[in-house]
C-alpha cells in the first residue's frame, strides 16, 4: 500500500470551503468489523453500523433480517445517506439476527452481524468478576486479540487516596473483559503501587502495529501479570507510616494484552531524585513541590505519533513544579527511550515549570503530520521541545479540536487553577498565542481558596460558529463564543459532552445524565438517565462515566457505567434514527488517541481534529490504511 497520499484539511468560514493541500503519511489504526448492534426502541428495533474509515463516503448498504430460516431484506433502497434503521417491522418478543451487505472492497468487515434477543434490555451488560472491596472504575477499549472487535480493560479500585491524603490503600487491579463478559486476565499492580486517580495511568493501544493491542502501566516490585509471575521483589514493602511509597525501584512494563503476561519491564523514567543522591526534604521541595509524596507523584499517560507513522507511548511526572516527560519507542518487544523533556535539564527549560494540568492531550496543533503532546498551559512538539506555553500554570480541564473554525488550525481551551486574569483561556493550538482569557475571582471555601475546577468547549448553539465555551467556579459563569463574547449568563453542567440525538450539535454528559442544551430557553434538558437502569458514575465530583466512545454502531458515542452493586458494566447506545452519516470516530486519530488518555487524571471528553455542525457538508477522510490478521 503506498503510504504517501494526500490529506485534504476542510476550512469552513461561514458558507465557503477553503482547502490546504499537505502530503503527510498515512497512520495505521485498528482494523475494525462492521460493529453493528440491534437494540430495542420504542417503536422497533434500531439497528446501526460503522462506516470504516478506510471506506468510501459514498458507500451503500442493504440489511437484512433472518428469523430462523427465513431472511428479509429490510430496505427498498440503498442506504447511502445512514448507518442505521429503525426496524418497525420487527416483532421486540422474537430472536432475529441483523446484518448487512455492502460495495466495500473488503467483503469480510460485512461478516459481522447482531443478535437481537426476543425482550432484550435496551443497554448491554457485561458481567463482572469484581474483587471483594473494590468498585469499578476507569475503563478502555482496544482490540486484544485481533478478531476486529474491541475488548474491555477496568481498572478496578479499593481503598484510594488522592495524593495529598494520607492512609494506606489496596494494590490497584486492572482486567480485561470480552464484550459478552469472559473474563481474559487480571493484573494486579501491588502494595508498592498506590491507588488513586494520579497514581496509576493505563494505556491501551497496538504499540507494535500486529493487529493486538498491548497494555502499559507504571509497575513496583510486586507486580504480578496475568498470569501469576511477579516483577521485581515480591516480598518487598515501601509503604510508609503514612501510607506513601517514597523509596524503591519504579518500573514501566508492556504487558500483552490478550494475556496480561509481563513482555517488557524498564526503569521508570525520571526517578524522584538520582540513586547517588540522598536529598533533605527541603530540597525534594524546591524540585517537586513537597517531600511527602503528594507533588511528586503526580502521573500522566498518553500514546501519540510522533513520528507520524508510529505509536509512541508518553509518560510523565509532575506538572506543578518540575516536569519530566518521556516518550517511548516499543519495537522488537523492547521499550527504548525516544527522548526525555525535563524541565531541571537546562536553564531554558526551566522556564516551564509549573505548566500541566491533571490531564493533558494529543493533537497535530501544527499540522505536519506528527502529534504533539497539549500538557496543561505548554504544548511540547514531537521531537521533544517546548513548541510554546503561556505560562498560566496548572490547570484541571482542558479540551483540543477545531473549535473555532474561522481560525485555522486548531485551538485550545484551558481551565487555570488560579485567581486572576485567566481562570480559563482560548487559544491558537500551533502558536500558543492566547485568542481571549476569563478573569477567575478570590474566593474561599472552608477556609480554602478554590480555582475554577470544571469547563467544557463544545458545539451546543448553531446560532454561532464553532464550539462554546464555559467554565465553574471562582466567579466563573456564562458562556462565551469562539471570539470570547458571552453568549449566556447560565451555565449548563461542566463535565463531559456526547454524540447522541443525532444531529451534530453535541450532547452534554454530567454523572449519569445526557442533556440536551436549549439555546432559545438557556437552560437543561434531560433526556437520559442511566440512574433509572441501576448505574452509577465514578470519582465523586468529577461524576464521569466508565468511559464515552465511539465504541459500536454508527457514528454516535456509547457510554459505558457501573451498576450500584459494582458486579456489572452496563453500555449505553442512542436509539434515535439519524439521517447523518460519519466515518467511526474511531478512525479518526486524534479522537481514538483520546479514548487512550480518556482514564488519565481527571477525565475529559474526547475530540475529534474537524470541526462539526449542520453546516458541514463533507468530513475529511481519515488519512490511515489498517491491517487485519490472516
Amino acid at each position: 500500500m503506498n503510504c504517501r497520499i494526500m490529506k485534504i484539511k476542510y476550512i469552513f468560514i461561514s458558507s465557503a470551503i477553503f482547502l490546504s493541500q499537505t502530503i503527510f503519511a498515512q497512520r495505521q489504526m485498528e482494523y475494525l468489523k462492521r460493529g453493528i448492534v440491534a437494540i430495542p426502541a420504542e417503536s422497533g428495533v434500531f439497528v446501526s453500523w460503522r462506516l470504516l474509515g478506510t471506506e468510501a463516503q459514498n458507500t451503500y448498504f442493504d440489511l437484512y433480517r433472518t428469523e430462523g430460516d427465513a431472511t428479509k431484506k429490510l430496505n427498498e433502497k440503498p442506504l447511502l445517506n445512514e448507518t442505521n434503521f429503525l426496524d418497525k417491522t420487527a416483532n421486540k418478543a422474537k430472536n432475529y439476527t441483523y446484518f448487512v451487505k455492502s460495495n466495500t472492497q473488503d467483503k469480510l468487515v460485512d461478516i459481522d452481524s447482531a443478535n437481537y434477543v426476543a425482550n432484550q434490555k435496551t443497554y448491554f451488560s457485561i458481567p463482572l468478576k469484581t474483587p471483594a472491596g473494590y468498585t469499578p472504575n476507569d475503563a478502555s477499549v482496544a482490540d486484544l486479540d485481533g478478531d476486529g472487535e474491541y475488548e474491555i480493560i477496568l481498572h478496578q479500585t479499593g481503598r484510594s487516596k488522592d495524593n495529598s491524603q494520607k492512609g494506606e490503600t489496596d494494590p490497584p487491579i486492572i482486567q480485561a473483559y470480552k464484550i459478552d463478559g469472559k473474563l481474559l486476565w487480571e493484573i494486579n499492580l501491588g502494595k508498592n503501587i498506590r491507588e488513586g486517580a494520579h497514581y496509576t495511568q493505563f494505556l491501551v493501544y497496538d504499540l507494535d502495529q500486529d493487529g493486538k493491542a498491548e497494555i502499559v502501566m507504571k509497575t513496583a516490585d510486586g507486580t504480578k501479570d496475568g498470569k501469576g509471575k511477579f516483577i521485581g521483589d515480591p516480598i518487598k514493602n515501601y509503604v510508609n507510616k503514612n501510607g506513601m511509597i517514597l523509596s524503591g525501584p519504579e518500573y514501566l512494563t508492556v504487558f500483552d494484552g490478550q494475556t496480561g503476561v509481563e513482555i517488557n519491564t524498564v526503569n521508570y523514567q525520571v526517578p524522584r531524585f538520582a540513586e547517588s543522591l540522598n536529598p533533605t526534604d527541603e530540597e525534594m521541595t524546591e524540585t517537586w513541590g513537597d517531600a511527602k509524596g503528594n507533588r511528586i507523584d503526580r502521573f500522566l499517560g498518553a500514546v501519540a505519533y510522533l513520528d507520524g507513522k508510529k505509536p509512541s507511548v508518553i509518560m510523565s511526572r509532575g506538572y506543578y513544579t518540575r516536569t519530566a516527560i518521556a516518550a517511548w519507542d516499543y519495537k522488537d518487544k523492547k521499550l527504548s527511550l525516544r527522548w526525555l523533556f525535563d524541565t531541571e535539564s537546562s536553564e531554558e527549560n526551566k522556564k516551564y515549570r509549573g505548566q500541566g494540568n491533571h490531564n493533558l492531550s494529543i493533537a497535530d496543533v501544527d499540522n505536519d503530520g506528527k502529534d504533539e503532546i497539549v500538557f496543561g498551559a505548554m504544548t511540547i512538539d514531537n521531537d521533544g521541545k517546548v513548541l510554546n506555553s503561556t505560562g498560566y500554570g496548572h490547570g484541571d480541564a482542558l479540551h483540543v479540536g477545531d473549535l473555532d473554525p474561522s481560525n485555522p488550525g486548531l485551538e485550545i481551551f484551558d481551565i487555570q487553577e488560579r485567581f486572576d486574569d485567566a481562570g480559563a483561556h482560548f487559544r491558537d493550538g500551533k502558536t500558543g498565542k492566547v485568542l481571549w482569557k476569563l478573569p477567575s475571582l478570590v474566593y474561599s471555601k472552608n477556609g480554602k481558596y478554590q480555582g475554577p475546577g470544571r469547563g467544557l468547549s463544545l458545539n451546543i448553539n448553531p446560532r454561532y460558529d464553532g464550539a462554546e465555551s464555559w467554565a465553574a467556579g471562582a466567579g466563573l459563569k456564562g458562556i462565551y463564543d469562539t471570539k470570547g463574547k458571552k453568549i449566556s449568563d447560565q451555565n449548563p453542567p461542566a463535565n463531559m459532552g456526547i454524540y447522541w440525538d443525532g444531529d451534530f450539535l453535541s450532547e452534554i454528559l454530567d454523572g449519569t445524565n445526557i442533556s440536551k442544551w436549549d439555546w432559545k430557553n438557556e437552560k437543561s434538558n434531560l433526556i437520559f438517565d442511566a440512574k433509572n437502569f441501576q448505574c452509577e458514575s465514578n470519582n465523586g465530583t468529577k461524576k464521569n462515566p466508565g468511559l464515552v466512545a465511539d465504541l459500536f454502531g454508527d457514528w454516535r458515542e456509547e457510554i459505558m457505567y457501573r451498576t450500584a452493586d459494582n458486579q456489572e458494566l452496563r453500555i449505553f447506545s442512542t436509539t434515535i434514527p439519524t439521517k447523518h452519516r460519519l466515518y467511526t470516530l474511531m478512525h479518526n486519530s486524534q479522537y481514538r488517541l483520546s479514548i487512550v488518555w480518556q482514564n488519565v487524571g481527571y477525565n475529559q471528553p474526547p475530540h475529534t481534529d474537524y470541526y462539526l455542525d449542520e453546516s458541514v457538508k463533507e468530513i475529511p477522510k481519515p488519512n490511515i490504511f489498517t491491517k487485519k490478521l490472516n
